[in-house]
């Protein structure tokens, strides 16, 4: 039988743990719907070290942001023309304080790139760390590793209906 107590505390992580899945899941959001306020708003003010390989190493979330903003509004004649799609799965969190955590990710990445007309698709994994800042959970530090890449080129019969972007 389960004391009242544990079961409370064992409510609570999972509340924790369920809070860190959302989180990533807002990140995620942010990225395919191309708002780099959002994006930001998932790392901690300051600080944040990420590590994303090709596309750099940053000891703040704002250049990333910056970067993020360019590449995913891009457009040519008022229409974007780089289309991304980022689902992480597998997540695999531990509390390792009351206000501390980490997180492991399996990512699935899909771009379409209207400039060269190819199709990216990759995977990787992310390695998270977060903390609570302002009361919530936020990311502190992200790395992803990739563990593949396929880059094809679309055909001439391709064709790509976007949808609304913010």
């Amino acid at each position: 039988m389960t004391a009242p107590d544990d079961l409370a505390l064992r409510l609570g992580d999972l509340d924790r743990v369920e809070a860190i899945k959302q989180l990533k899941y807002r990140y995620l959001r942010a990225c395919d719907a191309k708002d780099a306020t959002a994006f930001l708003a998932c790392f901690v003010r300051s600080g944040a070290r990420i590590d994303y390989g090709p596309l750099g190493v940053y000891d703040d979330a704002e250049p990333m942001a910056a970067i993020f903003g360019r590449v995913a509004r891009h457009t040519v004649d008022g229409e974007f023309v780089i289309f991304d799609m980022h689902h992480a799965v597998h997540p695999d969190i531990t509390l390792t304080s009351a206000t501390t955590a980490t997180g492991r990710w399996t990512l699935q990445f899909r771009q379409i790139n209207l400039l060269d007309r190819t199709e990216t698709l990759m995977t990787g994994e992310y390695a998270d760390e977060y903390r609570i800042e302002d009361g919530g959970w936020l990311m502190s530090a992200s790395t992803l590793t990739e563990r593949w890449r396929l880059r094809r080129p679309l055909g001439p019969d391709a064709t790509l209906t976007p949808g609304a972007f913010p």
